[in-house]
């Protein structure tokens, strides 16, 4: 195969997964993907490691596209962060205490990207200066969240309660229940966007619902 290619573009690939509506939830097969993960706890908004984690995840993705266009002429869309929050029950992320929460954050990667790249790439972007102190936190790992239910909502994260019981809402009356971590992918950069023009994808993986009651 010649080193030349085109730029692989994740999103352009999957737009179905990427392009919600902000109306009506709806449901998707997510196919297997390889991630850059990082896994920490606490309140997003307060916790120093969740920021450390973030710095992590996009130092050694950019490292990794620039090495290997550098080295193979393989290029790559850097996707935007994910990240999974895991509790006993979805539905206690409502109301429940983010100092106990615990994440995972993410950001996919083409199949082509190798255990052997990743590597490297996190010994590249260690080197430099400033590197974030997660990066020898990092790992890759593929992730195959199957047949989700996904909303677009859009605003600010403290504002996602009502968005949220939509989408699970909707899980109950299709007879659906939870079957993974609440999974929310944030399109918006906080940093750069107003808050009311924030746009966060908000995907619950699911599974059929056992029946109740006698046959």
């Amino acid at each position: 195969m010649s080193a030349r290619k085109t730029k692989i573009d994740l999103w352009a690939e999957n737009k179905e997964l990427f392009t919600p509506s902000a109306k009506v939830p709806s449901l998707v097969k997510v196919p297997a993907f390889a991630y850059i993960m990082v896994d920490g706890s606490g309140d997003p908004n307060t916790s120093a490691g969740f920021r450390d984690a973030i710095g992590a995840l996009y130092g050694a993705a950019y490292t990794l596209k620039f090495m290997l266009k550098k080295h193979s002429g393989i290029d790559f869309r850097v996707m935007p962060l994910s990240g999974r929050f895991h509790t006993d029950q979805p539905l206690e992320l409502l109301p429940g205490n983010k100092n106990e929460w615990k994440w995972t954050l993410m950001i996919p990667l083409p199949s082509l990207v190798r255990q052997a790249d990743f590597v490297k790439a996190v010994a590249e972007a260690g080197a430099k200066k400033h590197a974030s102190p997660a990066l020898p936190l990092l790992r890759r790992e593929i992730l195959k969240e199957g047949l989700c239910a996904q909303i677009l909502h859009k605003g600010p994260y403290a504002d996602e309660k009502p968005t949220i019981e939509k989408l699970h809402a909707f899980i109950r009356e299709e007879g659906l229940t939870f079957a993974g971590s609440h999974h929310e992918i944030y399109l918006s950069d906080p940093n750069r966007s107003a808050p009311e023009k924030m746009k966060t994808i908000v995907r619950q993986p699911v599974k059929k619902a056992e029946a109740t009651g006698s046959r």
